[in-house]
């Protein structure tokens, strides 16, 4: 399998040059070739443990690592992980909740995030490479990469995230890390601007290359393809429970990782009738899938930080898909995009990919009172996102199973929690952090400023 950049410019590529390179030389994202089909073969996936389902989705998208090799690599990645089935789905009331927070750091990125940090030691020692990984993180990104790589040798992390705009916890989740590799800029910003920084520093191919860059982010191919394997693994499940023969999901996005994982689930066999794409008062993607038009808004600051987005990263990939993988329309329209903030794309709006996607925003009090009547009807606590994402998914839903995808253990968000149901929600792993210890470094949105700062700290 090879790997080639939405914008057309970048020669094809292993996955493991694409793993290590995360955003492609030419500004856009890798994406492979072609999507493998395994509907002939779901019977037999659909009795596999977590782990040997990763392993045999990997294979078909890694074909430069041997498959020994990545047989530790994925058993390892998923050994730390708190529930005997890594991502079980559980019934709430007449919908199921597919529980993505049983990793280190109670959040859903756990989920493809202890893999890459597998591959990036595996990779580079197999080439004698160092890497430093720039991210940004609007909360549980940063966490769970910073977790991931602490301590590994050849690779230091340099980690962004938006001052003030995600839960208190999430912050001490990264800034409590105090290995030498680990590196935390909190910006005077959003996380857009973080995301700006970012993706204008992969684009500096010189810079880029002088200081081994490498990406985490969902622009980074391997965090997309990790996350296809829980849809698989939920979707096959809850069929054979019920048995029925589709399925539909419930996503609460913000920067369209997550979804489009789901996307290419379904597009590599699982029988998926709807997607449906849930999102805060950022809803920018909603309007989207609603519109056909692409514009960015304002970024309004909500009890879902990690959805408090208006540029989503992964975007371009669908777009990508839906241009028919043409890189110069992708170009164009990306490059529309970037000078004027909007695109119009209503020539595609009645495309069979669009009918796929259904969305709609949940704003901040329904969000508290999902979060409340589900506590006290089914006796469940959801986090602002996946209440986001429940929301939504009841209202647009149809006759299939729905399930609802669950990205974050509630304790992470104790304001939100209060505020809805007066209790205060509690996890040992976030207990022990309270009073930690945490080193931080407090930067403008600035891209010279991050910019010199990193090779300041790799000189």
């Amino acid at each position: 399998m090879r790997y080639i950049s939405t914008r057309g410019a970048t020669e094809p590529m292993s996955f493991i040059d694409a793993g290590l390179g995360g955003l492609a030389p030419d500004g856009g994202l890798m994406v492979p070739e072609s999507i493998p089909d395994l509907r002939h073969d779901l019977d037999r996936l659909s009795g596999l443990s977590y782990p040997e389902l990763a392993f045999e989705v990997f294979s078909h998208f890694i074909t430069d690592i041997p498959a020994d090799d990545l047989r530790v690599l994925v058993n390892r990645a998923y050994s730390d992980f708190r529930h005997p089935e890594t991502a079980p789905s559980v019934k709430v009331g007449d919908a199921y909740v597919l529980e993505l927070f049983h990793g280190p750091t109670l959040a859903f990125k756990d989920m493809a995030m202890q893999f890459l940090a597998q591959f990036f030691e595996y990779a580079l020692e197999k080439r004698d490479q160092v890497l430093n990984i720039l991210g940004s993180t609007s909360g549980d990104t940063g966490s769970a990469a910073i977790h991931g790589v602490r301590g590994k040798n050849r690779i230091n992390i340099f980690m962004m995230h938006p001052e003030g705009r995600t839960s208190p916890v999430q912050a001490l989740q990264m800034t409590s890390v105090l290995d030498e590799n680990v590196f935390n800029l909190a910006v005077d910003g959003t996380f857009d601007d973080c995301q700006r920084i970012m993706k204008t520093l992969f684009a500096d191919v010189a810079f880029k290359q002088q200081y081994h860059l490498g990406a985490v982010n969902s622009v980074n191919w391997v965090r997309v393809m990790a996350q296809i394997v829980y849809y698989l693994y939920s979707g096959l499940q809850v069929m054979k429970e019920t048995g029925e023969a589709t399925i539909q999901f419930s996503v609460p996005t913000g920067n369209f990782g997550n979804i489009l994982a789901g996307y290419y689930a379904s597009q590599m066999g699982l029988p998926v009738s709807r997607l449906i794409l849930a999102t805060n008062e950022n809803d920018i993607l909603a309007r989207f899938f609603n519109t056909a038009i692409y514009e960015t808004g304002q970024v309004a600051h909500t009890i879902s930080p990690s959805m408090d987005i208006q540029v989503a990263s992964n975007f371009e990939r669908f777009l990508f898909a839906l241009l028919g993988q043409d890189p110069e329309k992708t170009s164009e329209v990306m490059n529309t995009f970037a000078s004027t903030g909007r695109t119009d794309l209503s020539d595609w709006r009645d495309h069979e990919m669009m009918a796929l996607f259904r969305s709609d925003k949940a704003d901040t009090e329904e969000t508290s009172r999902t979060i409340r009547e589900t506590n006290d009807s089914e006796n469940y606590l959801l986090d602002p996102h996946t209440a986001v994402g429940v929301a939504v998914g009841n209202r647009l839903r149809n006759q299939d199973p729905l399930i609802c995808l669950a990205t974050a253990h509630p304790a992470k968000f104790v304001d939100a929690i209060v505020e809805a149901i007066g209790e205060e929600p509690h996890h040992p792993v976030l207990d022990a952090l309270q009073g930690a210890e945490t080193r931080c470094e407090h930067i403008g949105a600035d891209l010279e400023a991050v910019r010199t700062y990193v090779a300041g700290k790799l000189t």
